[in-house]
């Protein structure tokens, strides 16, 4: 068929005509505007038998989203007074305008912050209003609430003596009770928290003590072969006879007792290094020897060995509570790695040794202890002799002071080695006096009996009754 080319033109312009039909306007979504939030209360100040009661409500407008509500997300947040949100407890509301409190859950948001009981805090309050997404995120205004945390009965009762001390074979003076108390005993947060950084003997256990002194109470566990315990968990007063097991490695630690949850945790501070001191003495067996202490990781070891009578007086060095490192002598103070003979020391006594595998050098000498100080029955020239209790790994040594005397605990009756505090219990060779306000506790008059514990592994303490 033959087409003219007028035909074909109008076939042209009917299909252009067809195809330039106008679409309607695509549909504009306006942006949303920011809620505004009020709230039933502008003060709170619960008590405990409010806990379960609905104590805040907190409304707001909608932002006028494109979308109905239902895809509508609201962030309630809440912080400290000052933070600027930095520190935010947040609620997520889905869709509905409002959200109400018990007033357990906003006393919990109180306590959170570590505010005291019975002050009042301006908690400053806003919402957030976003697309289910987070996208278009809205800002309400920030209304201020007071709000005054109350006291929750804790779950354990703290110590009514506001004093709480540590106990044990894990500990810097065992189960000797009372114990070393400066450098045992922890310090009171607040009335259901204590906190307390502690040397502690790797494989020990403890227990809390109440009363220093008194075995009459105690804070333990129900059951210390749970697993993770030595990390923290539960505790309770006078649960039987377990005891709290200690952490696997010798070392500084920071205990934390929270009575208002009944929990506690441990957080390593420093590990040591522990060198082994297997000898005659104990049988050689690496596992149940004394240890030398390197409380820098430093490869420089010391400590203190009670060598008793009878025997060869002979012993070696071991990285490990086994053989597989050892190491001998090798004459005239030195060490051999993996070889050497055995090291001897002249007879009985309670020995200083000091060892270091960097060099692989050792020294070792015998020890009696003393005291000397301020006090009438000294006057910094007469040592007053200590006496060793090898049953309790510890001298004792009585002394009476008038009020404000020092004294000093020192070796041989020689001031080539001495011990003073300078702070925290913990004893240094050469430190500062004791009883000196500016490092330690003051003396009272009076006769004390003194304890110093050197059986530690590089840590070394003293108490004072």
């Amino acid at each position: 068929m033959k087409y003219t080319s007028k035909f074909l033109s109008a076939i042209i312009i009917i299909v252009a005509f067809a195809s330039c039909k106008k679409v309607a306007d695509l549909p504009h979504y306006g942006n949303g505007k920011a809620p505004t939030l009020t709230a039933s209360k502008a003060s709170i100040a619960a008590v405990p038998a409010d806990s379960l009661n609905a104590a805040l409500t907190l409304s707001w407008t909608y932002p006028d989203f494109a979308t109905d509500s239902s895809h509508t997300k609201f962030v309630v947040q809440f912080d400290s007074a000052g933070g600027n949100f930095s520190r935010a407890v947040t609620r997520t509301v889905i869709k509905d305008q409002s959200i109400t409190f018990t007033a357990k859950e906003l006393n919990d948001i109180l306590l959170s912050y570590g505010y005291a009981f019975g002050v009042s805090y301006d908690i400053p309050v806003r919402v957030i209003a976003s697309y289910a997404n987070n996208n278009e995120q809205l800002v309400s205004n920030v209304l201020t609430i007071e709000m005054t945390p109350y006291k929750v009965p804790p779950k354990v009762v703290p110590p009514s003596s506001g004093h709480l001390y540590l106990v044990g074979n894990a500990s810097g003076s065992g189960w000797n009770n009372p114990v070393a108390t400066s450098s045992q005993e922890f310090t009171m947060i607040d009335s259901l928290t204590y906190q307390g950084t502690f040397y502690l003997n790797g494989g020990g256990q403890y227990v809390f003590l109440p009363l220093n002194g008194d075995w009459g109470h105690k804070y333990n566990v129900a059951d210390g072969s749970v697993a993770g315990l030595a990390a923290g968990g539960n505790f309770g007063a006078d649960l039987g006879n377990a005891n709290i097991p200690g952490p696997a490695t010798t070392g500084m630690y920071t205990i934390m007792v929270d009575f208002q949850h009944g929990t506690f945790s441990v957080t390593q501070v420093k590990q040591y290094g522990l060198l082994y001191v297997p000898g005659d003495y104990q049988g050689w067996n690496p596992a149940t020897a004394n240890t030398l202490g390197s409380p820098a990781k430093d490869g420089n070891y010391e400590g203190y060995v009670n060598i008793p009578a009878g025997g060869s007086y002979q012993f070696k060095f071991t990285t490990g509570p086994d053989w597989s490192n050892a190491l001998g002598d090798g004459g005239n103070g030195t060490l051999v790695p993996g070889g050497g003979g055995n090291i001897t020391v002249a007879g009985p006594g309670y020995y200083h040794i000091k060892a270091n595998t960097g060099n692989n050098t050792w020294s070792a000498a015998a020890t009696t202890w003393s005291i000397i100080g301020g006090f009438a029955a000294s006057n910094w020239g007469n040592d007053i002799p200590m006496t060793y209790n090898s049953s309790e790994n510890r001298w004792i040594g009585t002394i009476t002071t008038a009020a404000g005397d020092q004294f000093k605990f020192r070796a041989n009756n020689d001031w080539g080695l001495n011990y003073g505090d300078n702070g925290n219990g913990m004893l240094a060779e050469g430190g500062a006096n004791i009883g000196d306000p500016a490092h330690s506790p003051t003396l009272s008059a009076g006769m004390h009996t003194v304890i110093l514990y050197l059986n530690n592994s590089g840590y070394y303490t003293y108490s004072v009754q």
